[in-house]
């Protein structure tokens, strides 16, 4: 793989050292590594392992800096045809981001810290997997940047074997001891408080000598001098030594006899822990952050509560008083690092989700529409799992049709968009495209093909966007095909826009499925069992219902009701269904029918429908929904048509007839007609010899 890392600056820090370990570690795997950052002292050590560094502005949070450098690290990734980018900080996560998405790389990160919730730390959750090194910090992108557990991989720091030696500690007393606290000189390292305790340690230790390994930020100068103040306020200075920034640090832990940590602010990891347990120092750590997970407390190294000088003065003496207990500590935590915290470990970990990311597909598929539409992409998902059997295939459906898909074996995860509630409006939009763009998707197939759709996956920072170009802002979709001209079936007009992502539809199974459950099923039998439906009952499913808005859909409920009648003569049980809109045409039906049938008209979800249906010797249904829940249950259905074409809506079926009277004005398409001649001339005697003629046949 070519592998790109982008951090700000190549000066001293664990960021810029993991960096560079790694970096040497995919070198000697036969990967090719890119370095972009800044520049800094550390350069040179990528170009000692044969790494190419290139520098770039990234570590500026100017506007117009992050913009240019997108582009420049757009073309870097294109010229060196860049499998994976790998971003450590915040700004470059910016930079990384839309460079990767643009140039048509995989994005990954590493949260290094506890960022604040704002835009620019925002993005570190958008990448396809977010790497952190403790569970404190996956915990904390998981609940406060709201990334997906799935997308959470936890990779702990390696540290280098073969730079840090172990150094058994000495069984015996010594006549001066160096304690050291290694990291940046801010406050919520805990440097007071370790002073503090150090003028409380060399009353019984007063050969302890006192190494304070790191800077103060360079927007907080002053820090380091009131350190400094303080060692003088406490008489300590001759005791303590600031040695600033070292490169060595290898050097530094050998010199060592204890390191203290005594972070009062959250640590994200620790890294100088993992080092100096390679080397043979026992380490004293607040119990806090990334220390918790790392130490085992008395077996490993020492706990103590932060901010606790009195325990921190007792920790430091029983450590350096009781010299097997240095010797034990050491050995164990060696033991600990090389098992869990090797820069080898650390390095394969990190190429699994490298190649992860590369071959595991994140598909999402879009499909807005009504029950109906939703049931018709059925067959389109099973094609997908069948080509991409490793990928996450997600779909966004809106709300009302969760029920359709929520046992589908083709699927990982349904994402609910509840474009009438919740979703509502231009925030509504917003926040769904959020959740999109938080997923990282790879690629997206509209099959909703409207505004709302193009626009989402476009907000969603989807980086190939399949669908139709429609002129419906389908500009929105970077990968369009037209519309064929010639009238084609929903599972045509689909298996088309598959073929454009060069998938192979031709030997496509194209039945339609749902998945009723145990309890839908049970939930039919009680229901029929109440209404005297024995068994062995021959049973004929009407839906008498269509959407609200299309009244043309609909056959007379004077044709229903004679057709009822006319199966009840022949000792056939008649069920009713729709949805809880066409009440008040139940209540007409019940009063011109002669004969009452079983009403479940509102009484049963999509799936229990289904259960229903498949009860039934024969189902009855206009162009609506329940025509394709019959289809998918394998039934006997007869499916009137009128304003709607069936060339366009119906998929053909075995089982499945269309009855359609051919007329100059259908199909028109309109929702109301003062005529509807189209269904009025469907006759009841030829919907009848149909139903008897399917009887006949099972």
């Amino acid at each position: 793989m070519n592998i790109l890392q982008i951090l700000p600056k190549l000066d001293v820090g664990g960021v810029e050292t993991g960096t560079i370990d790694l970096s040497k570690e995919l070198i000697k795997r036969g990967h090719k590594v890119i370095v972009v950052s800044g520049g800094g002292q550390l350069v040179k050590n990528l170009i000692e392992i044969k790494v190419k560094h290139i520098k770039l502005p990234v570590h500026k949070k100017s506007p117009f800096t992050i913009i240019s450098s997108i582009k420049k690290l757009e073309a870097i990734i294109k010229d060196e045809r860049v499998d994976v980018v790998h971003s450590r900080s915040r700004v470059p996560n910016i930079i990384a981001f839309f460079a990767a998405r643009h140039a048509g790389a995989k994005f990954i990160t590493t949260a290094h810290g506890y960022y604040s919730n704002h835009f620019i730390s925002r993005v570190t959750g958008w990448a396809r997997f977010v790497i952190v090194a403790s569970s404190v910090i996956g915990r904390h992108m998981i609940e406060h940047f709201k990334v997906p557990h799935e997308r959470v991989r936890l990779i702990p720091r390696g540290v280098d074997l073969d730079k840090f030696k172990f150094k058994m500690p000495s069984t015996s007393p010594k006549s001066e001891y160096k304690i050291g606290i290694i990291g940046r000189i801010t406050p919520i390292k805990g440097h007071i408080f370790f002073l503090q305790a150090v003028a409380r340690v060399i009353r019984l230790f007063p050969k302890v000598k006192v190494l304070i390994v790191g800077d103060a930020p360079k927007d907080k100068p002053g820090y380091m001098e009131k350190l400094k103040f303080l060692t003088k306020q406490l008489q300590i200075e001759k005791f303590v030594e600031f040695l600033g920034s070292q490169y060595d640090i290898p050097k530094i832990m050998a010199e060592l006899d204890l390191l203290v940590l005594p972070s009062v602010g959250q640590e994200a990891f620790g890294r100088v822990i993992i080092e100096a347990g390679a080397s043979g120092v026992p380490v004293i750590a607040t119990r806090i952050g990334g220390a918790i997970e790392i130490i085992e407390h008395e077996y490993t190294g020492i706990l103590m509560r932060p901010g606790d000088i009195f325990e921190m003065v007792n920790s430091v003496i029983r450590v350096l008083k009781d010299r097997e207990l240095s010797k034990n500590l050491a050995t164990e935590a060696r033991k600990k690092i090389e098992r869990e915290y090797s820069l080898i470990k650390m390095a394969e970990d990190t190429i699994k989700v490298y190649e992860e990311a590369c071959k595991k597909k994140n598909i999402l598929i879009i499909k807005l529409g009504a029950i109906g539409d939703v049931i018709l992409i059925v067959p389109s998902l099973r094609v997908l799992r069948n080509n991409f059997p490793d990928a996450r295939i997600s779909v966004l459906i809106g709300s009302e049709s969760k029920h359709i898909l929520k046992n589908c074996p083709y699927i990982d995860e349904l994402i609910l968009y509840d474009k009438k509630g919740r979703d509502k409006g231009l925030k509504g939009l917003l926040k769904i495209s959020g959740i999109l763009r938080r997923k990282n998707f790879d690629m997206s197939i509209d099959f909703q093909n409207n505004k709302t759709s193009h626009i989402i996956s476009w907000l969603g920072a989807i980086p190939e966007r399949f669908g139709y170009d429609n002129a419906r802002l389908s500009f929105f979709v970077n990968n369009r095909i037209k519309y064929l001209k010639i009238k084609a079936t929903p599972l045509a007009e689909q298996f088309r826009l598959l073929k454009s992502i060069k998938i192979d539809t031709v030997n496509a199974a194209r039945y339609l499925e749902i998945w009723p459950s145990k309890e839908d099923f049970l939930y039919i039998d009680k229901l029929l069992k109440n209404a005297w439906v024995s068994n062995s009952q021959i049973l004929v499913g009407i839906n008498i219902g269509s959407s609200t808005r299309w009244e043309t859909k609909r056959w007379p409920l004077k044709n229903f009701a004679r057709l009822s009648d006319m199966l009840a003569e022949k000792d056939i049980r008649v069920v009713i269904t729709g949805s809880k809109d066409v009440m008040d045409n139940v209540k007409y039906f019940m009063k011109i029918a002669s004969i009452k049938p079983v009403n479940a008209v509102g009484l049963t979800s999509i799936t229990q429908l289904g259960a229903l249906i498949k009860r039934c010797r024969v189902f009855l249904t206009g162009d609506s929904a329940p025509m394709h829940v019959a289809s998918s249950m394998g039934v006997n259905f007869i499916a009137l048509f009128g304003p709607t074409d069936p060339a366009r809506h119906f998929e053909p079926t075995e089982k499945g007839i269309v009855i359609r009277k051919d007329l100059k004005c259908s199909p028109c398409y309109k929702s109301k007609c003062k005529r509807n001649i189209c269904m009025e001339r469907i006759s009841v005697e030829e919907v009848y010899k149909l139903i008897m003629k399917k009887i006949e046949k099972t």
